[in-house]
């Protein structure tokens, strides 16, 4: 193990681009979904579609800065430079908290998959063996972490794929469920109830479920340290993402919506089980246990891999402790996957403390950190471009779709979401305990950061006028 290693650049344009997607690509759509179809019903299309420009716009924003500045760390450090050291630290420190959340989610979920097939054993077991796994992956090199990242997304994709098609052809059939007493069509996205059934409010309450399902995609800037290429991977990631993850979620919601009522989906398992049990197949619910495994997988493997980026990339700024600067010789920084792996032990204990209902405040805790994180993307992209000459805003080789108004548009979504969490009580648990967490993060900087960072410059100083007396 060195300490003055490197990062190595092993990641490709394809690694990058299927990250991202199998990084946004998760339970938020195969469980998430149904929650937020119950609460807009066939409204939250318009919910997925502002959601994704949004986001897209976000994406852009950081795209700007991460081809501008490739580093590793990311929009921490594009908040520390262009904002403050404090912005930085809480951005930096909010993103390994939301990776840390949902990572304990994943794996507490995995170890509920795995015992549809075997009940009888314990659920720790499946942890820790996932844990120990996924560890050994993200030491070997970060490659190996990008093809594995690759094809667990394929499964994910394919599965989808292969739920659209066959929605569309039960829909081209003219199936009729005989035993539920309603036919598939388009028509049954407004002949029960309406199109928006529960209203302007259903359709403002379901946002932080659909924002949540698009957690993580922001992955694509920390990726840009280790990009192989990244003015040319990383736009290609960002500008074909979006419009494949719209494409993914409105079409599979449109495709649910059409074959099932509304009101319907969900209400007998997963709305993916009754469209394979519908299309004949009799192993519907082994296959989707199969994809939602890979789809655990992969996000705890992405969560991992971006929390420690983010925390090395930190460490090397004075904002994390120094021992996470430490790095391997295959360019790996062992030391935060090693914290990372043991971390979500904690997702062992959890089994047993936490009852299910629990990780509805989880996901909305998450929800907040990925809203902060993104809100904090766009005010550094703002601060960049405002102190970048006229010449340099010109020789931008990725800059964000329509500045200032686009930006704006999207930072304007975000305060909205944040304040809707607030607004309902079942999200509002989570915006006490995100307030409660920036709080500790700014008691933190304040004792221990902002010390270090003035007798750093005290010393920067005191050396400079050594230098000139001599």
């Amino acid at each position: 193990m060195s300490q003055n290693s490197t990062l190595q650049r092993g990641l490709n344009t394809r690694h990058i681009r299927f990250l991202a997607l199998g990084s946004a690509i998760g339970t938020g759509l195969f469980y998430g979904s149904a929650t937020a179809i119950k609460m807009a019903g066939p409204s939250v299309l318009l919910a997925y579609i502002v959601a994704g420009i949004a986001i897209y716009i976000v994406m852009r924003a950081l795209g700007e800065m991460a081809v501008h500045n490739p580093v590793s760390g990311s929009f921490s450090e594009y908040a520390s430079n262009y904002i403050g050291p404090l912005a930085g630290f809480t951005t930096g420190w909010t993103y390994v908290f939301e990776m840390i959340i949902v990572a304990l989610a994943d794996v507490t979920a995995f170890g509920i998959y795995m015992g549809f097939w075997y009940p009888d054993v314990p659920r720790w077991i499946w942890i820790l063996s996932l844990i120990m796994f996924l560890g050994a992956i993200n030491l070997i090199h970060v490659k190996v972490f990008g093809e594995l990242e690759f094809w667990l997304s394929i499964v994910k994709v394919s599965a989808i794929v292969a739920m659209i098609l066959g929605g569309f052809g039960l829909m081209f059939y003219g199936f009729h469920a005989e035993h539920s007493g309603f036919t598939t069509g388009i028509q049954n996205l407004w002949i029960h109830e309406g199109f928006m059934p529960n209203g302007i409010a259903g359709l403002v309450a379901c946002l932080s479920v659909v924002v949540f399902a698009f957690g993580g995609i922001e992955i694509i800037g920390i990726t840009a340290g280790e990009s192989e290429d990244p003015k040319k991977s990383i736009p290609r990631a960002i500008n074909a993402v979006p419009l494949r993850i719209l494409l993914f979620y409105v079409l599979t919601i449109f495709v649910l919506m059409s074959i099932f009522p509304w009101n319907q989906i969900g209400s007998k398992g997963s709305p993916f089980v009754q469209i394979f049990e519908n299309l004949g197949i009799q192993s519907a619910a082994t296959i989707l246990n199969i994809v939602v495994i890979t789809a655990a997988i992969s996000a705890i493997n992405s969560d991992v891999f971006g929390a420690g980026r983010m925390l090395y990339g930190m460490s090397n700024r004075g904002q994390a402790p120094k021992v996470f600067q430490r790095i391997s010789k295959r360019g790996v920084p062992w030391m935060t996957v090693v914290v990372m792996a043991g971390v979500l032990l904690v997702g062992v204990v959890l089994n047993y403390l936490i009852p299910e209902n629990v990780f509805i405040i989880i996901a909305s805790i998450a929800t907040f950190a990925t809203v902060w994180v993104w809100l904090m993307i766009l005010l550094s992209q703002v601060a960049m471009r405002r102190k970048l000459s006229k010449a340099e805003i010109k020789a931008l080789d990725f800059p964000v779709i329509g500045w200032p108004y686009a930006p704006a548009f999207a930072i304007v979504f975000m305060v909205f979401i944040l304040l809707m969490m607030g607004y309902f009580p079942d999200s509002r648990p989570a915006i006490y305990v995100g307030a409660s967490w920036l709080l500790i993060l700014w008691i933190a900087y304040t004792i221990w950061v902002k010390p270090k960072r003035n007798n750093a410059k005290e010393k920067s100083n005191l050396q400079q006028n050594i230098e000139m007396e001599s």
